[in-house]
């Protein structure tokens, strides 16, 4: 009787696309920061509009720390192939604040101390760490144009801001046509992301990071704005 040939070994299984392993890596950071009670009472329409200002008035000092940064890594092989001005959202952050504080918004404005933080960690990253500005470009970037339009509709019924105009700019990506598509060539830059494995697991790290410093952020206006009973 022939002997039978040996079994072939089974072929490993492929790796996960970086885009995955980061996304669910860092899941429950990203849960924690969405379920945060700030964020709960200001999506629930329970806390007023000084509350919706206060909160813009931080993201306002994140954006410029990632953006300052913009044109010195445009060129830059791992973070410049994500740096893309239809994303840039400075701009539309200030058309919302005078809109929300008047002409004089910025008299007097002082970030959170958790903002503070936050935006410092930003631009070490920029200036120093080109792989770590990607981890806070794609937990911003990215969760703007997925949740953030979730909050853009609250703001719009509670408070009463004309549809995707003043109040909610923030949110209004209007040199992406096709927001879908736009998420998967993201998702495709990162599956691409020109680094090794050690480096990768350093940007889920700094990712994990990134939304620890949002929950912060997100406590220390909890704990300004408590919802009364």
């Amino acid at each position: 009787m022939e002997a039978s040939s040996p079994t072939p070994p089974a072929s490993p299984a492929p790796s996960a696309p970086f885009s995955t392993v980061i996304r669910t890596a860092s899941h429950e950071q990203h849960t924690e920061a969405e379920n945060s009670s700030f964020m709960s009472d200001l999506l629930g329409g329970r806390l007023g509009v000084r509350a919706y200002r206060r909160y813009t008035e931080q993201l306002w000092f994140v954006y410029r720390a990632l953006e300052e940064a913009s044109a010195s890594l445009a060129t830059d092989p791992v973070a410049g192939p994500f740096i893309r001005p239809e994303l840039a959202r400075t701009a539309a952050l200030e058309r919302d604040l005078a809109h929300l504080g008047g002409p004089s918004w910025r008299t007097g404005l002082e970030p959170l101390a958790a903002t503070a933080a936050y935006a410092g960690r930003v631009t070490a990253c920029t200036r120093d760490w080109p792989a770590g500005f990607v981890a806070h470009h794609y937990t911003r970037y990215l969760g703007d144009l997925s949740g953030g339009q979730i909050i853009r509709g609250t703001a719009e019924k509670t408070w009463g801001f004309a549809r995707k105009g003043d109040g909610v700019r923030f949110y209004v990506f209007e040199g992406i046509a096709n927001p879908a598509a736009f998420k998967r060539e993201y998702r495709a830059l990162l599956d691409a992301l020109p680094v090794d494995e050690l480096e990768k697991q350093r940007v889920v790290d700094e990712c994990k990071r990134a939304f620890r410093l949002n929950s912060a952020v997100f406590r220390e206006l909890g704990e300004q704005f408590p919802l009364s009973a």
